[in-house]
């Protein structure tokens, strides 16, 4: 498995990418760390949700982390700042609000 996360690590140009960008490697997702595209970082506030699972099922990054069926936080590594998973939390709840992520725009900036 390190061998083939090696392999991810390397950026490819243009003539080494897939036909069509078709993914023939399934799973291979957790080796692409996307959190540092990120301009909006989700917050979430534990006290206010009420675990409807929402932001779970429709996150396109896989990023909201559950275990036994409750939301218990938001793996940074891959989250692009969407803010789908805000945007779909009930309104009466609102227990996922979207800020500026200035750590990650200052890590860009360097």
């Amino acid at each position: 498995m390190a061998e083939k996360e090696k392999d991810y690590e390397k950026l490819l140009d243009w003539k080494e990418q897939t036909l069509a960008g078709i993914i023939f490697d399934a799973g291979n997702s957790r080796f692409y760390h996307t959190g540092s595209w990120r301009t909006f970082l989700p917050v979430w506030d534990p006290d206010k949700c009420i675990h409807c699972l929402r932001c779970f099922y429709l996150c396109p990054d896989s990023a909201i982390i559950v275990e036994d069926a409750k939301v218990q936080g938001i793996d940074l590594t891959y989250c692009k700042g969407c803010g789908v998973c805000a945007h779909e939390c009930p309104k009466k709840v609102q227990a996922i609000e979207m800020v500026l992520d200035t750590a990650t725009i200052e890590a860009v900036k360097k």
